[in-house]
C-alpha cells in the first residue's frame, strides 16, 4: 500500500489535539516533504527516521515522499512525532500491516540507533487518547507516567524493531502492567514544629478548610515561612481526577512529571520573578508558576519585594481559576486553582511595633513599602495575620506545643467534606449568586454585618468575602447557621492587615 495514516497528538498548552499522520508513496526522483506547519525539531525528523530505519535493518522507502501532518492549520513542534512517522512509512511501503493503525496512537522521539527515548506531555494525550477510545504506543520511559490514566492500553517500546515485530505477529506486545505510584510522596512537616504562634495555626487552619487567600505579616523570624510550608499538609489528598490535572500541567514541562505523586503541589517563586514566570508566557507559552501551583499553594515570600506589576498579574487567575495567554497565532488556558498565601515584614527593617523600639523607618518609607500592594490585591485576600516574636526556646522537644499536622488534617477534612456536601464546592469557590442560599444568617445578624461593612468601608466583593470565611468558621463547628461569633472573627481576619 502507498498511503498509510498514523495517529498522534500535538502538545498546545496542557492539551493535546490529534494529529494525523499522512505518508505517501509515488514513483519519481527520491525526495521527502513534509507538510503541515512543521518547526524545525519536526523538519529533522526525516533523517533521524532514516537513519533509524536503516541501522535497525529495515528499508527506508528512495521514492517521492509526501508526508502531511494534519490538520494543517495547527503548529507541530518536537520530536513527539518521529515514531509516528517511521510507522507511517513502514506501513506505506507495506513492511508492517496497516489494518491495526486506526485503533492506536503513538508518540515517541527516535535515536539514529533505533532506540524510542522519552518525550514530554505524555499524560495529556494519554488523556486524549482513552477519550478517543484507543490504545497508546509510548518510550517505556514514559509508560509508568501514561498509566495514570485508567481505562487506557499502553504499550511501551524501547526500540523500533519491537513494534515491527509487534505488528507482523513476531513477538505481540504484552499491555503495560503499571508498577503503583500511590507511595511516592513525602512526609509534610508537622505543623507542631512551630513554636507558639496559635492564632496564626487557627488562622491556616480556617485557610485550608476554606481555601482562602492568606497574607502573613510579622517581624523576621517568626515563624512565616514554617506555616507557610505546613500548609499542603493540612490539605485534604487530591482526588483522582485533580491529581491527573496536576501531572498533566507537570507532563508539559519537566519528564519528571512523577516526582511526588500525587502531592499537593507548593511552589515558592523567588521575588526577583517576572510576570511571564508567575502567569506563564514565551514565543511557545509554557505554564507558569501559577499553573505549576495548580491544584495546589503558591507562595509568595517577601511579598512587597516583588515588583507591583508583576504582582497585579495575580489578580484575574486569583478570581477566575485559569489564565488565558494570547498571542498572535492563538490562545492558550492555563489552569490556574492555586492557594495564596504571602508573608511580609511590617516595614522596610523588619521590626515596626517592636517593644525595643528597633525600627528607624520613617512613615513615608513605611508608606512607600506598603503602597507596592494595591488595595485590589489585598481584596482579594481573605486572611490578614499579624504575627509576633515568641519568647526564645532552644530545646526542640520543649518548643513542640499545640495541634499537630494530622489533628489539623482531620479537622479541615471534616469542614471540608460538609462543604462538598453542602454545595459542591470549597466556600472561597461560592458563587456571588450561591451565598444568599448556602450563608445562612439570621436576620440581626444580617443587619450587624452590613452595617460593620459599610462603616469599615469594605467594597462588596471584600463583604461577600468576609462571608465566605465566616461560613468556613461555621463549618469548622459544625454549624449550619452563621453566628455573630463567626461574622466577628471574619472581620477581624480582615483588619488584621498592613495598612
Amino acid at each position: 500500500m502507498s498511503i498509510a495514516i498514523i495517529n498522534s497528538r500535538a502538545q498546545i498548552g496542557v492539551e493535546a489535539p490529534p494529529v494525523h499522520v499522512e505518508v505517501h508513496l509515488s514513483n519519481g526522483m527520491p525526495s521527502f516533504t513534509l507538510v503541515g506547519l512543521p518547526e524545525t525539531a519536526v523538519r529533522e525528523s526525516k533523517d533521524r527516521v532514516r537513519s533509524a530505519l536503516l541501522t535497525s535493518g529495515l528499508s527506508f522507502p528512495y521514492k517521492r515522499i509526501t508526508l502531511s501532518l494534519a490538520p494543517a492549520d495547527l503548529p507541530k513542534d518536537g520530536a513527539r512525532f518521529d515514531l509516528a512517522i517511521a510507522l507511517g512509512l513502514l506501513a506505506a511501503s507495506g513492511q508492517i500491516p496497516v489494518n491495526t493503525l486506526p485503533v492506536l496512537e503513538c508518540i515517541g522521539e527516535l535515536g539514529l540507533s533505533g532506540d524510542i527515548r522519552p518525550v514530554r506531555g505524555v499524560l495529556p494525550a494519554a488523556l486524549a487518547a482513552r477519550q478517543a477510545q484507543r490504545s497508546l504506543i509510548v518510550p517505556r520511559a514514559n509508560a509508568e507516567e501514561a498509566s495514570l490514566v485508567s481505562g487506557l492500553t499502553i504499550y511501551a517500546v524501547d526500540h523500533i524493531l519491537q513494534l515491527v515485530h509487534h505488528f507482523t505477529q513476531q513477538q505481540p506486545l504484552e499491555p503495560y502492567r503499571s508498577n503503583g505510584l500511590t507511595d511516592s510522596c513525602p512526609p509534610y512537616p508537622d505543623l507542631q514544629e512551630v513554636q507558639g504562634q496559635e492564632a496564626a495555626k487557627r488562622a491556616l487552619i480556617v485557610a485550608a478548610a476554606g481555601m482562602h487567600n492568606l497574607l502573613l505579616s510579622g517581624q523576621p523570624g517568626t515563624g512565616k515561612t514554617m506555616l507557610a510550608s505546613r500548609l499542603p499538609g493540612l490539605l485534604p489528598m487530591l482526588t483522582e481526577a485533580e491529581a491527573l490535572e496536576v501531572a498533566a500541567v507537570q507532563s508539559v514541562v519537566s519528564l519528571q512529571s512523577l516526582t511526588h505523586w500525587p502531592q499537593r503541589p507548593f511552589r515558592q517563586p523567588h521575588h526577583s520573578a517576572s510576570g511571564p514566570a508567575l502567569v506563564g508566557g514565551g514565543s511557545k507559552p509554557q505554564p507558569g508558576e501559577i499553573t505549576l501551583a495548580h491544584q495546589g499553594v503558591l507562595f509568595l515570600d517577601e511579598l512587597p519585594e516583588f515588583d507591583r506589576k508583576v504582582l497585579e498579574v495575580l489578580r484575574e487567575p486569583l478570581e477566575a481559576g485559569h489564565i488565558v495567554i494570547a498571542r498572535a497565532n492563538g490562545r492558550l488556558k492555563f489552569p490556574a486553582r492555586f492557594q495564596l498565601v504571602a508573608a511580609m515584614n511590617p516595614c522596610p527593617c523588619g521590626y515596626l511595633g517592636d517593644p525595643d523600639g528597633r525600627c528607624r523607618c520613617t512613615p513615608e518609607l513605611i508608606a512607600r513599602y506598603r503602597h507596592k500592594l494595591s488595595g485590589p490585591l489585598l481584596d482579594r485576600i481573605d486572611l490578614h495575620v499579624s504575627m509576633a516574636r515568641e519568647p526564645t526556646s532552644l530545646m526542640p522537644q520543649q518548643s513542640k506545643s499545640g495541634i499537630t499536622s494530622q489533628e489539623a488534617a482531620a479537622i479541615v477534612s471534616q469542614a471540608r467534606q460538609i462543604q462538598l456536601k453542602r454545595q459542591g464546592s470549597t466556600n472561597s469557590q461560592l458563587a456571588t449568586n450561591s451565598l444568599h442560599q448556602f450563608c445562612t444568617l439570621a436576620e440581626a445578624d444580617r443587619i450587624w454585618l452590613e452595617q460593620a461593612c459599610e462603616r469599615l468601608k469594605l467594597s462588596l466583593r471584600a463583604s461577600h468575602r468576609v462571608l465566605k470565611v465566616a461560613r468556613t468558621l461555621a463549618d469548622l463547628d459544625a454549624q449550619e447557621i452563621i453566628g455573630k461569633h463567626h461574622l466577628a472573627e471574619a472581620l477581624q481576619y480582615r483588619f488584621q492587615n498592613i495598612n
